[in-house]
């Protein structure tokens, strides 16, 4: 399979190739050249499998010609049969009639990053033991992203690991599944800034990498990294495989803010899967409800929440899902992207913002709007939620198009990384860490604050980095 960028100009790269690059050359971000598209007959015969087989249907067409059947096989049986604390990998819990929560944080790291974090590790062990080959990892995080990349690549061999989280902006749990994890290989930057100041930093890394002087190259473990959408695609078609699909339409409502796990379940549908419905689930941080809901797209102040994973104002893949509503002109994109940097405010052609919301649905929800929602489910059902689980839950209820059909919200973190937004909720219990994390606030941390600078971040990552060892 062959990917494009999203702005027209960069070369075609196959998927060994999209792996390592990240953002394009010409600033794009890369996607299937072809989506591949599943029947409704073989969607129904994957019924039962298990989610290692079911993994492997869906994502081995965006594999093949780089990884080889069998070897890809071991890298999901190694991930999602190892590295994953529940049987059914991604299990679904019943809130209401014809209303679920799939609980994706039953990982290592207790988000739904690992489960592309995870495969993307070992992805990297296999591509870069193979070409001999040293790369640096730069990200940002929100929160979950940092620990599900340290834990998913510290171990590989080839990999020198460089996250930045903003100082003071993520729970403690959040930071310290990051800073407790130590070796040579690893460095975690708490920036004197917000997670927008982070991922701008990374982006602009990217687009010069001079500053490493040609040692090694960058690649990306934040969801432009074409291979994190792909493994979220998986668990729409768990999901709905267990509640009848393909037989029925199923919706979904997504916590998001950077937009790559409510694009995955996008792209679920266009091959093949009958998806009824995507809710757009946000905090005060907006930006995406004022779209879906306004044609407006406008950053404005990004604020602090209870729900700090979706604390961000640019959406990184959004421009993924414009580039198929400019009908994939990677040059009239070009030119809208550009138009972002200056305008306060941009909308789109109103049918093309009428076409996505055919699909999509939207809803902001406040802090304590997610408080109260997390004592109500509670109340009702005993389900526990974390902040950004509550606002999927509260979103998919104020904007649901049909009772009748099967509503999922993405469970998208345990409820132990938020105790701030558990105790204000009221719900009265307290969220324990599992066995595996148990003494995590007794390991010792280690992680540098660093100023809100470009320069100071590239010359860390200059000065830290094992770009010289022998391969």
């Amino acid at each position: 399979m062959k990917y494009i960028s999203t702005r027209g100009s960069a070369p075609a790269l196959n998927f060994e190739e999209v792996l390592l690059t990240g953002l394009a050359s010409d600033g794009g971000l890369y996607v299937p050249e072809v989506l591949p598209r599943f029947t409704h007959e073989e969607i129904a015969s994957w019924a039962g499998l298990s989610y290692t087989d079911l993994a492997f249907n869906v994502m081995f067409p965006f594999v093949e010609g780089s990884i080889p059947e069998s070897d890809f096989r071991e890298m999901l049986r190694d991930t999602y049969e190892e590295a994953f604390a529940h049987k059914a990998v991604a299990p679904l819990t019943q809130l209401d009639r014809n209303e679920w929560v799939m609980e994706l944080f039953h990982g290592p790291t207790l988000a739904f990053k690992d489960f592309a974090l995870q495969l993307l590790g070992r992805l990297l062990d296999y591509v870069l033991e193979k070409r001999k080959e040293h790369v640096v990892i730069l990200g940002a995080t929100s929160g979950d992203t940092g620990s599900a990349a340290i834990e998913g690549c510290r171990r590989c061999k080839n990999v020198d690991i460089f996250i930045l989280h903003p100082h003071n902006r993520v729970s403690d749990v959040q930071r310290k599944q990051m800073t407790t994890i130590t070796g040579d290989n690893i460095h975690n930057l708490a920036v004197e800034g917000n997670f927008d100041d982070c991922q701008q930093m990374v982006k602009e890394s990217f687009g010069d990498q001079s500053f490493l002087e040609g040692k090694s190259r960058l690649v990306a473990v934040n969801s432009i990294n074409w291979a994190r959408i792909m493994a979220q695609i998986v668990y729409y078609f768990h999901a709905s495989l267990a509640l009848g699909g393909p037989h029925r339409s199923v919706s979904f409502s997504v916590p998001t803010g950077n937009f790559g796990d409510i694009f995955a379940g996008y792209l679920a549908r266009n091959m093949g899967l009958p998806i009824n419905q995507l809710v757009v689930a946000t905090n005060k941080n907006d930006i995406l409800h004022r779209f879906i809901s306004e044609n407006k797209y406008s950053p404005e102040v990004l604020h602090h929440t209870l729900s700090p994973s979706m604390d961000i104002m640019v959406s990184s893949n959004f421009e993924r899902l414009l580039f198929d509503l400019y009908g994939r002109d990677g040059k009239a994109l070009s030119e809208l992207m550009e138009s972002f940097k200056t305008d306060a405010s941009v909308s789109i052609d109103d049918y093309r913002w009428k076409a996505a919301r055919k699909l999509f649905d939207s809803f902001t929800v406040d802090d304590e709007q997610t408080c109260r929602t997390i004592k109500v489910v509670f109340d009702e059902s005993e389900e526990l939620l974390d902040p950004h689980t509550a606002i999927g839950v509260e979103a998919a209820r104020q904007c649901r198009r049909d009772s009748s059909v099967p509503m999922v919200t993405l469970a998208t973190a345990h409820p132990v990384k938020f105790p701030e937004a558990v105790e204000k909720s009221g719900a009265g219990v307290t969220p324990e860490l599992p066995h595996h994390l148990a003494d995590l606030f007794e390991r010792e941390e280690s992680y540098t604050v660093i100023e809100n600078s470009l320069s100071a971040v590239q010359g860390y990552v200059k000065a830290h980095g094992n770009h010289n060892k022998a391969l």
